[in-house]
């Protein structure tokens, strides 16, 4: 189930993200978010943008949020997303899923861009986005360092009506 993101959902996206921060070089945070710093993140965000989660079974499994790309104003047609996906749900197309609500949702508002930032190399990052559309318009070389090792980041951007 798809629905709006709730209070009682933030440890699950905690759980979901943090493992990410931890393993990975995806996330460019290098310490783990608290439940109070994601909380306030939720409640921030979500007051203008959608943040959206794919429940199963009774517990959060993945999510998928807009957000403000850039602070300055002639920027503000233009918003950044991000969706992440726990480890075990991975290839159930449940990002798909996610992003297509998601985007049904910015259509209602006035949206002209979507803009996706993801860590390189990221097969099924890359993949899904631009199986939804998304083209690839950037890349930095080795702008983060995570890991002991430099990651590049690519920018990929999706035009809406």
């Amino acid at each position: 189930m798809i629905r709006p993101v709730t209070e009682n959902d933030v440890q699950d996206i905690c759980d979901i993200y943090n493992y990410f921060v931890k393993n990975t070089p995806i996330s460019f945070e290098e310490n783990a978010i608290s439940y109070n710093e994601m909380e306030q993140r939720i409640a921030t965000q979500s007051i203008d943008y959608p943040w959206l989660v794919y429940e199963d079974a009774g517990k959060v499994v993945a999510y998928a949020y807009a957000d403000k790309w850039k602070a300055r104003s002639a920027y503000r047609f233009t918003l950044e997303s991000t969706i992440y996906t726990s480890n075990d749900s991975k290839g159930k197309g449940i990002g798909t899923k996610l992003y297509e609500a998601l985007f049904d949702e910015l259509t209602t508002r006035s949206v002209r861009s979507v803009m996706a930032v993801i860590a390189l190399p990221n097969l099924a990052s890359v993949g899904l986005h631009e199986k939804m559309g998304f083209e690839k318009v950037a890349h930095f070389k080795e702008v983060g360092y995570k890991h002991k090792e430099w990651i590049d980041v690519g920018y990929w951007q999706k035009m809406f009506d």
